[in-house]
């Protein structure tokens, strides 16, 4: 099948990658001719493990290309995803659309023939009907369907995500355009992947519900850590004891400073919004926006609790930038509330991280970016744990205690064990454990 990639960020990227690796024609489509120019040399603007090798074997064998045209890809292509960004509106917290309904513009003006449409982007409950509209008022007698397939991709796991999902959630009205999807992922039937064919408005509804949830799972155990801190119990084991029901499940039960990226936080947001639109309240959720909010302000005041009060004048060691490992995505990364409070309350901040600093210099300053994580300990007054890279579970502990003034470390992240750092000589904090 010839596909259509409209966006090349992490989603539009990603997917078209993996469409053109099942064995289908993909051309990705972005107005940026930098990128293009990048990607059609074999290089990817973001970080994710075995993204590039996957674009370079695709490209070298001929079924994946870049345009900054949309106009001969769409015309050609039997599906045309839509995959731009929607991040949230200032001022008002819900998803700007205006980047999918520009698209669907576009696509209405060239295409030929009967094309499917599909929103990936992550759009609330009844963007496909608009979406639908607008081409079908610029082509009255066209042959379209517009579908929803929302992407389920974790960041630092994306491709092996696309290639053995869970589940493949499809909004498809029309049999037709129900049998192209499942012609497109017939791969993963071949795997036996499930493949939940629902209405439009009910898939677009899937992807909320399912961010939301998590991030209130999420939230949840972080509330449980601050109370175990407060009774002396440990917050692993209650995950361990909770997560081994299989009606609870362990994934997403792992205390820590408080969910980022660019999902959760949008995603949160825009279904609070939508349902404020239909004056249905989800009180749960709003409730996991606003604590979470507040978990990342409070480990600023948690890191200045454990250095004695204060941190005027010290210097805080930082390891671990982005909201989470295996990505340099910053996007409402924990590390973006707690750094900034720490140098307000006249902390000087030396920081590396593995993959984010040329990103987190776009949004931190006065931060000194090292190139290494020995390096930000050198005479560091604590060493501060945000993000858990791997490459900071084994760090050399001698090495540490040398580098550092203070053999004080603040894991915020749980990677070491504390009788063992206590044994080590140092006083160790991390979150919900005694």
């Amino acid at each position: 099948m010839r596909v259509a990639m409209i966006g090349t960020g992490y989603v539009g990227l990603v997917s078209g990658a993996c469409f053109a690796d099942f064995g289908h024609h993909v051309t990705c489509i972005d107005k940026n001719q930098e990128k293009i120019d990048l990607l059609r040399s074999g290089g990817v603007p973001i970080y994710e493990p075995g993204l590039d090798l996957l674009v370079q074997r695709n490209i070298r064998e001929g079924r994946l290309d870049f345009a900054t045209d949309l106009t001969e890809a769409v015309r050609e292509a039997d599906v045309v995803f839509i995959a731009v960004g929607t991040p949230s509106r200032r001022g008002d917290g819900h998803a700007d659309l205006s980047y999918v309904y520009a698209a669907a513009e576009e696509i209405a003006g060239v295409m030929e023939g009967y094309t499917v449409v599909v929103t990936k982007s992550t759009v609330p409950v009844g963007t496909g009907d608009e979406v639908e509209s607008i081409i079908r008022k610029a082509r009255p007698d066209g042959a379209f369907a517009v579908v929803s397939n929302p992407e389920f991709l974790r960041e630092g796991a994306a491709i092996d995500d696309f290639k053995r999902p869970d589940r493949v959630v499809v909004g498809a009205q029309e049999p037709k355009a129900r049998d192209v999807m499942r012609e497109l992922y017939r791969p993963l039937f071949l795997n036996e992947t499930p493949i939940v064919f629902t209405e439009r408005r009910t898939s677009e509804l899937i992807k909320y519900a399912a961010n939301a949830f998590l991030a209130m799972k999420i939230t949840f155990i972080n509330e449980i850590a601050d109370l175990c801190e407060a009774v002396g119990a440990n917050v692993q084991e209650v995950s361990k004891g909770i997560g081994l029901d299989g009606r609870i499940g362990a994934k997403f039960l792992h205390a820590g400073p408080g969910y980022g990226g660019s999902c959760f936080p949008k995603d949160t947001l825009a279904l609070v919004k939508t349902a404020e639109l239909y004056d249905s309240p989800l009180r749960l959720v709003s409730a996991t926006v606003e604590v979470n909010a507040a978990r990342k302000k409070a480990m600023a005041d948690k890191i200045i609790a454990a250095s004695g009060g204060s941190v005027d004048g010290k210097t805080i060691a930082v390891l671990g930038l982005t909201f989470k490992p295996n990505t340099d995505d910053m996007r409402d990364a924990p590390s973006l509330d707690i750094i900034p409070a720490l140098q307000k309350a006249g902390a000087r901040v030396k920081a590396y991280d593995p993959a984010g600093i040329e990103e987190a210099e776009k949004l931190l300053s006065d931060v000194e970016f090292v190139t290494g994580p020995y390096l930000a300990m050198e005479g560091a007054d604590a060493l501060v744990i945000i993000t858990e890279w791997n490459e900071f579970r084994a760090l050399d502990t001698d090495r540490i205690k040398a580098s550092l003034s203070d053999p004080l470390i603040i894991d915020l992240r749980n990677i070491y064990d504390p009788a063992e750092m206590a044994g080590e000589g140092f006083r160790y904090v991390s979150v919900g454990r005694p």
